[in-house]
C-alpha cells in the first residue's frame, strides 16, 4: 500500500479491517476463504454492528486489496449480501454569531486554520496539509492536492486572510531557512509521484508545510528514517474546537467538521447555486451536497412552505 501511494490513514484502516475479518473467522488464513466468508462477514457489520455504509465500503475495499493486490486471488463478483442502510446524519451548522464567537476564543495558529476550514470549505487534514505553493493570492483561492479521494479541487479563499497567511509564509520561511542549514535535514515529505517528477521539490521552499510543525521528525517511509518537518498534528486543532465551543458557549455538537458544514450551509443561503457548492466542497454526486438543503430554514430540499406568507 506504501508502494503504492496509499496515505497512512488508509492503510490504517485497511490492515485494521483484514485483521477483524481474519479474526472474525477464528483466525483461518484468508486463501482458505472463499467468497461466502467475505459476505458473512459484510452482512455482520451490517446487521449486528449496523455500521454505516460508508464503513461497510471500507471494509469491502481492504479485503478486496488483500484478494486481489495482495495475495493474488481476485474475488470476483460476490454473492448478495445485507448493504448498510443506516440513515445519515443531518449535518450540524452553526449560525453566522456562532462562528464570530467560536472564532474569537482561538488564538494562534488554530485561529487561522478555523477561518480557513470556514472560510474555503476545508476538511480538518486539507487545512494542516496545506503548502505555500497552494495558495494564490492572484485570484484569491488554494490549490488543493491532498485531497479525500486525491481528488484535486480549486477552492475560494476570503480576501481579507490575506495578511493573515502572509504573516504565516513568514512564520513557515523561518522554519525552512533553519532547517536548511542542518545537514540532516532531507526536506518536506512528498508523495511518491511528486517526489519522482520534481526530485529537488523536496527542498524546495514553495512545496513547505504553510503550517510546520514545531519539531524535526524522521519519516519512516522513507529507505534511510530521513530528517523532515511535518505539518502540525490535526489532534491540536481538533482539541482547540472542540474548548472554543465550549468557551463561546455553544450547545450544538459542534467539531472541525462542522466548519465545512456551515461553510456549504452559508453559501446555499446567500444564494449560491447548489452545483457550485459542490464543487467548492468536492463531492463526485451532487446527491451528497443536496444534504445541505435540509438545515437551511426554508424547511426540506430549500422549499418555502407555502403557509409563510401567510402567517407573515
Amino acid at each position: 500500500m506504501v508502494m503504492k501511494g496509499y496515505s497512512k490513514r488508509t492503510i490504517r484502516a485497511y490492515l485494521y479491517w483484514v485483521r477483524y475479518f481474519i479474526r472474525y473467522h477464528d483466525l483461518k488464513h484468508p486463501t482458505t476463504l472463499d467468497t461466502h466468508a467475505v459476505v458473512a462477514f459484510l452482512s455482520f457489520l451490517a446487521n449486528k454492528m449496523n455500521v454505516a455504509p460508508n464503513t461497510q465500503a471500507q471494509a469491502l475495499n481492504a479485503i478486496a486489496f488483500l484478494y486481489n493486490q495482495f495475495l493474488k486471488q481476485p474475488l470476483g463478483e460476490l454473492p448478495a449480501f445485507n448493504k448498510s442502510t443506516r440513515q445519515k446524519k443531518i449535518p450540524v451548522v452553526l449560525d453566522v454569531q456562532e462562528v464570530a464567537a467560536l472564532l474569537q476564543t482561538l488564538t494562534y495558529p488554530h485561529h487561522l486554520l478555523a477561518q480557513l476550514m470556514y472560510g474555503s470549505g476545508l476538511r480538518v487534514m486539507e487545512a494542516v496539509r496545506l503548502r505555500i505553493n497552494h495558495i494564490d493570492f492572484d485570484h484569491c483561492c488554494l490549490h488543493l492536492h491532498s485531497t479525500k479521494g486525491n481528488k484535486p479541487r480549486v477552492v475560494t479563499l476570503a480576501s481579507g486572510l490575506q495578511g493573515a497567511l502572509q504573516q504565516q509564509i513568514d512564520v513557515a520561511r523561518s522554519y525552512y531557512h533553519t532547517d536548511m542549514k542542518n545537514k540532516d535535514y532531507q526536506g518536506v515529505y512528498l508523495p511518491f509521484a511528486l517526489s519522482r517528477k520534481y526530485p529537488n521539490a523536496a527542498t524546495s521552499f514553495a512545496w513547505h508545510y504553510l503550517f510546520p510543525s514545531a519539531r524535526l521528525s524522521t519519516d519512516p517511509h522513507s529507505q534511510n528514517n530521513a530528517i523532515r518537518r511535518h505539518h502540525i498534528d490535526e489532534s491540536s486543532l481538533q482539541k482547540a474546537i472542540k474548548n472554543g465551543v465550549k468557551k463561546a458557549g455553544i450547545k450544538k455538537l459542534a467539531s472541525c467538521h462542522t466548519l465545512r458544514h456551515s461553510f456549504a450551509t452559508h453559501l446555499l443561503e446567500s444564494g449560491a447555486d447548489i452545483r457550485t457548492v459542490q464543487e467548492q466542497l468536492g463531492h463526485s454526486d451532487v446527491r451528497t451536497t443536496e444534504i445541505y438543503t435540509h438545515v437551511i430554514k426554508r424547511g426540506g430540499q430549500g422549499v418555502l412552505s407555502p403557509l409563510q406568507k401567510l402567517l407573515i
